[in-house]
């Protein structure tokens, strides 16, 4: 795989330091004593950059993930970082001084670079042909311990993964840490750098991308309502690093119980012996319709409209067979499964997420390891050839490509179970959310959305009416017994019809969507704007919220406020 490919080439100078770093306390008082000294450096240990919003930004620069989108938000503020953001007016330029040498600094070999990989000795990172320093900035930081991966060593890795570091903002700012250049034969440009993005997949042009590594792409709205099931092609996206190339005949899956000690490998045919189990659900991502609460105001996240969702018929075995096969019984439902994906980061670190081991175990949980979609083998971008489905359960934990399983008391400690697919309260923002104090998400709310008309367009009236469209879904199994739409403010409503629906899967198990349409009377003569909004009413008669105002929160996600689109009536 690619990240192992980086690791074996770049043992000696990047993961070999990284990980001992990695095992060093992220405690200290930020003192660090350093073997070399400049004029730029001395600058940084005297101009104050240890503050909230310096430390944040330049622990976004080094790794990566949420808080990376946190520094374009603030301004360049120490008189170094100024210096430079006049002095370069495009992306380009300051890409090319990454990869020029600086005359008024020393250089710099790789084993000087190694050295510099913990506070007491200074932590030192390359990009290009720039040595860079943050020694000051880690401690004080508390994801101090993910920055000192890159410490003493290359951070171009990394980077090839997190592509969102190619902005003017976040390159200025790494340049205005710099203190020397790397002797040249031990710079590690990425041309030498097995391209991680290469044997991406091929992907239907409708997809409409909202970045291109990862790719991360949805249909348009109107296509969702076309079918019940979502074609596999019209599926939206969702990947957070690269899709990994696996071949099924060497393809195993790693079998793991904490709890009991046991564990074992299974390949791709031990699956198919277990009976093939069939379940309709709807997967949707946890940021949906995340652009419209951008309107609210900011958001870090990728702008999702309305359709990073899909609803699909997913086959395989279920995995409280497998489970049971672990030596895990009915009633022992006190802990968590963990799963972890192909697709790994720089590090070997792979995506994942966990979800209570009551919800695996059940068998009216309906939780498979699914290896068809649609009655078609999974395609790559959808794991194949093994991903979990965890039907009524948020996108991000129905892991791809999927490599372990692990049966814990604990929760999996990815970045993205512990770290995001997280909500807050709309007064929560970056300088006070603590990630901790929120439970991971799980079940989904209740949701709907309009999906035609589309916002802005015109309509024709026929008979008397206009006609729209749209999906609802509710999350832990709950059906959706009513949508209401207005076009007064919520004066009057009109009950849509349900037109098509899962049948038969019994109370609690709801797991996929319902598509309704409604004729909305227009009064004769009447032409010009007018907004259309929809809300759905699930079993347990919760609605969705009328207001993205109020449930707005730093990382868009559960947004389920009223679906609203302005059109014309002609």
């Amino acid at each position: 795989m690619f990240a192992r490919q980086i690791v074996a080439r770049h043992r000696s100078r990047l993961l070999r330091v990284s990980f001992r770093a990695a095992s060093i306390g992220s405690g200290g008082d930020g003192k660090a004593t350093m073997q070399k000294t400049t004029p730029l450096h001395q600058h940084h240990q005297s101009s104050g950059e240890g503050s909230k919003d310096t430390v944040l930004s330049a622990t976004a620069v080094i790794f990566g993930g949420s808080l990376l989108t946190y520094l374009i938000t603030r301004k360049i503020k120490n008189d170094s970082e100024q210096i430079y953001a006049k002095e370069v007016s495009s992306l380009d330029e300051i890409r090319k001084a990454h990869d020029t040498v600086r005359k008024d600094l020393p250089e710099y070999t790789m084993d000087e670079v190694v050295q510099h990989n913990a506070p007491a000795a200074g932590i030192w990172v390359t990009y290009g042909i720039g040595v860079y320093d943050i020694t000051s900035f880690v401690p004080k930081h508390p994801g101090s311990d993910k920055v000192m991966l890159a410490a003493g060593g290359a951070i171009d890795p990394f980077w090839h993964i997190f592509q969102q570091h190619n902005t003017k903002e976040v390159l200025t700012l790494l340049e205005s840490y710099r203190i020397g250049n790397l002797r040249a034969d031990d710079v590690v440009g990425t041309k030498d750098l097995h391209n991680p993005w290469a044997a991406e997949p091929k992907r239907h042009p409708i997809l409409k991308a909202a970045t291109l590594k990862p790719f991360n792409a949805e249909p348009p709205a109107s296509v969702l309502v076309d079918s019940f099931l979502t074609p596999n092609d019209f599926f939206y996206v969702r990947n957070h690093l690269p899709v990994p190339e696996v071949d099924i005949k060497s393809y195993e899956l790693e079998l793991e119980n904490e709890k009991s000690g046991k564990g074992k490998v299974i390949r791709f045919g031990d699956l198919l012996k277990y009976r093939k189990h069939t379940v309709t659900a709807t997967i949707m991502c946890g940021g949906n319709r995340r652009s419209e609460m951008m309107e609210i105001k900011p958001i870090k996240g990728l702008p999702w409209g309305p359709s990073a969702v899909g609803n699909a018929q997913w086959s395989g075995a279920r995995l409280c067979d497998v489970l049971r096969d672990m030596g895990v019984r009915e009633g022992d439902e006190d802990g968590h499964v963990q799963f972890e994906g192909l697709d790994t980061d720089p590090t070997s670190t792979p995506y994942g997420a966990s979800i209570p081991l009551a919800k695996a175990m059940d068998p009216r949980g309906d939780v498979i390891l699914a290896y068809e979609m649609n009655g078609q083998p999974l395609n790559r971008d959808h794991g194949y050839p093994v991903r979990v489905i965890v039907p009524g359960v948020v996108g991000s934990r129905n892991v791809k490509w999927l490599g372990k399983i692990i049966v814990s008391r604990n929760e999996s400690s990815s970045h993205w179970q512990q770290n995001d697919y997280k909500s807050f309260s709309p007064s929560t923002d970056w300088d006070t959310v603590d990630f901790k104090s929120a439970p991971a998400i799980q079940n989904m709310p209740i949701t709907s959305a309009i999906c035609t008309p589309a916002s802005g367009e015109t309509l024709t009236v026929q008979d008397g009416f206009v006609t729209v469209k749209g999906y609802a879904w509710s999350g832990g199994g709950s059906a959706v017994i009513r949508v209401d739409l207005t076009t007064d403010g919520g004066k009057t409503w009109f009950v849509a019809n349900i037109d098509e629906t899962e049948q038969g899967t019994g109370p609690g198990r709801h797991w996929s969507w319902s598509l309704w349409s409604a004729k909305i009377p227009v009064k004769p003569g009447q032409s010009g704007p007018i907004a259309i909004w929809s809300k759905a009413v699930d079993a347990n008669y919760n609605t969705q919220p009328e207001t993205f105002a109020n449930i707005w929160n730093l990382r868009g996600v559960v947004g389920n406020a009223y679906s609203r689109v302005k059109v014309n009536i002609k």
